[in-house]
């Protein structure tokens, strides 16, 4: 299964390629939209605030929505902030700044007067509804997290993790192909490993499908 991950100028990459390639995908790395057009599935990444990590993956935005109709794609915290409506995040107050719009809701800072901020570390996770991204993820499985920022526990939630107040740690869109953690998987350790090898897992019968063929 060959996996597209967008760069965009913004984190290390190399541990997210080396966990998809231990989920057995071919996996490349582009700042070509024209190669993200044509990807089977597509990983967005995101290390930074909201605002920058927008501004610079502007140059895909278009081809991110096109896409979305018919590709699978995991965002992995920024990336997955971005995959929401907006986010207070690099706004003035009582504004937002747009993201995306292929899952609905808020990006909205974490309680600082409630908790730790950022959130970093190792938390648990409570698995909300079936997603072939969480199959094989029980509740009080731990998974590895740094952020500031999130969205609130919805309907688009598949995992929530409570932190003061329960959030989003997996969410997807109503179709199921536009998805993503909150957390690291790459950095949360065989918790993590299975998230990866169940997006390629998903990836690949999602296109065996679309094409009518036969899923390897």
């Amino acid at each position: 299964m060959n996996v597209t991950i967008v760069d965009y100028g913004v984190g290390n990459l190399r541990s997210l390629r080396r966990g998809l390639e231990r989920a057995d995908a071919d996996v490349e790395v582009t700042d070509d939209p024209e190669a993200i057009a044509d990807a089977e599935a597509v990983v967005l990444p995101g290390v930074g605030a909201f605002e920058e990590c927008m501004r610079n993956s502007a140059p895909f935005h278009d081809v991110l929505r096109e896409i979305a109709d018919d590709t699978p794609i995991l965002g992995i915290c920024v990336g997955l902030q971005l995959l929401f409506t907006e986010s207070e995040e690099g706004a003035p107050d009582g504004e937002t700044v747009d993201g995306l719009d292929l899952i609905p809701g808020r990006v909205e800072r974490l309680p600082r007067n409630e908790v730790k901020v950022p959130h970093m570390g190792w938390n648990e996770l409570r698995v909300e509804r079936d997603h072939p991204l969480t199959e094989g993820i029980e509740d009080g499985d731990y998974a590895y997290f740094v952020h500031s920022y999130c969205a609130e526990a919805d309907d688009h939630a598949v995992a929530s993790c409570d932190y003061g107040f329960e959030f989003a740690a997996v969410a997807a869109n109503e179709a199921g192909n536009v998805m993503g953690t909150q957390f690291h998987p790459e950095k949360s350790g065989e918790t993590g490993l299975e998230i990866l090898q169940n997006f390629v897992e998903y990836a690949k019968t999602y296109r065996a499908r679309a094409t009518g063929t036969t899923a390897d």
